[in-house]
């Protein structure tokens, strides 16, 4: 029986931007099973935005590869891409992106709208979605009528109501209070170990970092385990 390939792998990325100067990711190399939840810390400029964009094929990489479950992105052109990406995808943001005119519902089935999902199924599944974020009772509500941790699980209901293989959040909770903030932390943990996809959580925050599987940093332009001191494993 075949192993199947990982839902990322990123082999000798290099990526630089100014001639004559050190590469911002030089060789950087990582594999994430499905499942598989890490979070990625590192100073400003190390490279954090920069990986993620690569990662989302917004970008491309000067060399090396970036694999989503075994589709190498360098080998498709940009609308193969996109594609990808809306069927492979989920994002989740700081700011949380939700149109105003919308309910919360129809917010969440934007991505399968985008996929051509007919309106009864979108319906239905952004509402099972909402459910297990604990938002089915604001489905019909508007965006202005949410607090901020719930504009984020409604964020995060979005990132996983096509079922990806792999959800990217980019400081997530950069805009909520401690408490939304471990609330919707320890909802997207949840979400991604019970739906099976890989996730990547760029951040800068050590207490949001502790709740992935594992920690990396991004220095010099690659990524390392830190010291079990300074990052204690995630709370099982």
């Amino acid at each position: 029986m075949s192993i199947p390939p990982a839902v990322l792998a990123l082999q000798d990325l290099t990526k630089g931007y100014r001639s004559g100067s050190a590469p911002v990711l030089n060789r950087l190399r990582l594999e994430l099973q499905p499942g598989e939840y890490v979070a990625i810390m590192g100073e400003s400029g190390a490279g954090k935005s920069t990986l993620l964009n690569l990662i989302a094929g917004l970008d491309r990489p000067d060399a090396g590869r970036v694999q989503v479950e075994g589709i190498d992105l360098g080998a498709l052109d940009d609308d193969a891409i996109t594609r990808l990406r809306r069927a492979r995808m989920g994002f989740v943001f700081q700011a949380f992106h939700v149109l105003p005119y919308l309910r919360v519902w129809q917010n969440v089935a934007l991505p399968l709208d985008l996929l051509g999902t007919a309106r009864r199924e979108r319906h239905a599944r952004a509402l099972r979605a909402l459910e297990s974020l604990g938002l089915a009772s604001l489905a019909e509500r508007y965006p202005r009528e949410l607090s901020g941790g719930e504009l984020q699980r409604t964020a995060i209901a979005r990132a996983l109501v096509h079922e990806p293989r792999l959800v990217l959040a980019d400081e997530p909770t950069g805009n909520l209070d401690a408490r939304s903030a471990a609330q919707v932390l320890a909802l997207l943990r949840s979400q991604l170990h019970e739906s099976g996809a890989a996730g990547v959580l760029i951040t800068h925050s050590v207490a949001a970092a502790r709740t992935a599987d594992r920690i990396l940093l991004l220095q010099a332009g690659q990524l390392h385990a830190p010291d079990a001191a300074a990052a204690p494993a995630a709370p099982a």
